[in-house]
């Protein structure tokens, strides 16, 4: 199928999906980007954010807390520090995740004192994390 290509996303805990899709919005660290068959290879970084997936079986939607996505000319894959689909996503799983964002943030304030860049990544960390709570309604 030319109009299709190979998406995979995979967590520490468990593979998530392995199919033919034929377009995939990842929320890139720089901003959103979406990924078709023919793609010009990029690889990136992930900001917390949803993973939308559209292919012939209907769409899917994932929560991803941050990683890695490898775009080929002939698939995706997509490495997630931790991946939820939407739908099984609860409330409690969203305090978590801005919990351990506000944790990394108090930490990087207590070891890089004076040092603006890490306490600043931790800090849009934890602005994403709530920003995809509010998001998707948690």
């Amino acid at each position: 199928m030319a109009d299709t290509m190979q998406f995979d996303l995979v967590s520490p805990e468990r593979r998530l999906a392995a199919l033919q899709v034929n377009a995939v919005v990842i929320p890139g660290a720089d901003g959103d980007l979406t990924a078709m068959p023919s793609h010009t290879p990029v690889i990136t970084t992930l900001r917390p954010g949803v993973l939308r997936v559209e292919g012939p079986e209907g769409k899917q939607d994932y929560v991803v807390s941050g990683g890695f996505a490898e775009i080929s000319g002939d698939g995706l894959s997509v490495l997630a520090e931790r991946a939820i689909p939407l739908a099984e996503m609860t409330r409690a799983q969203m305090d978590e995740m801005i919990e351990e964002a506000r944790a990394k943030h108090e930490a990087a304030k207590e070891t890089f004192k004076n040092q603006p860049g890490p306490v600043d990544d931790a800090a849009k960390l934890l602005a994403d994390m709530v920003a995809l709570g509010d998001q998707i309604s948690l």
